[in-house]
């Protein structure tokens, strides 16, 4: 289910305030058996304020950002490792993931390498396996990360089953040519121009941990 925007209040508060103040008006105007100079006076003061309460109101549902919608993904909360792996880098693939999942939009990552999957963790589904499509293939031949920022207009999409049903925005940061680190939000738009560096950077210690080891 879709979370409420926390400043909707906050943007209509105007608005309800201009319309409020405009048909007290009217209604007083109604009930008012003889019009006075002074009360003419006040009519044309409290309509002023009115219009200017309610062009605010519009003003403020256009110009303030609102925050991207997120979403409860469909699946099961879990972690599961590589047996295969040694401990220095389940340690390390153990480390990204929790700061990666703890600190940025992302609930739910993988980790792809030499045509195993290596790391699962966060909301995961039953798919365990992951088959390169175009995106990933792309992703590891050029060695330059593509961010999907609204998984759902893409047709491309389909090819991260691998992820929950309803991930609202993907990244898939290469770990050098062989594999990648896929992560998925719970809400589109949600990674910033910082978030992207700090996985880039969080890639590429994985990357050197692995090639150190010779794994």
């Amino acid at each position: 289910m879709a979370q409420s925007d926390p400043n909707r209040v906050l943007r209509s508060l105007p608005l309800w305030a201009g319309s409020l103040g405009a048909v007290l008006l009217l209604i007083n105007r109604w009930l008012t058996p003889q019009l006075t100079q002074a009360q003419a006076r006040s009519d044309v003061l409290g309509v002023i304020l009115s219009a200017l309460l309610i062009l605010a109101g519009l003003l403020w549902q256009q110009v303030q950002p609102r925050s991207p919608e997120a979403v409860s993904l469909i699946g099961e909360e879990g972690f599961e490792l590589a047996p295969q792996l040694p401990e220095i880098l389940k340690r390390e693939l153990a480390w990204a993931s929790h700061l990666l999942l703890t600190n940025t939009a992302t609930r739910s990552l993988v980790v792809y390498y030499r045509g195993e999957v290596w790391l699962r963790r966060g909301i995961l589904v039953k798919n365990p396996l992951v088959t390169p499509g175009a995106i990933l293939k792309r992703v590891m031949e050029t060695q330059r990360p593509v961010y999907l920022v609204d998984l759902k207009v893409y047709p491309g999409r389909i090819e991260f089953n691998y992820l929950p049903e309803n991930v609202q925005g993907a990244i898939c940061q290469p770990l050098g040519g062989e594999g990648a680190l896929i992560l998925g939000a719970n809400a589109p738009r949600s990674y910033t121009k910082q978030d992207e560096s700090w996985i880039a950077g969080i890639a590429d210690k994985l990357t050197d941990t692995i090639q150190q080891h010779q794994i």
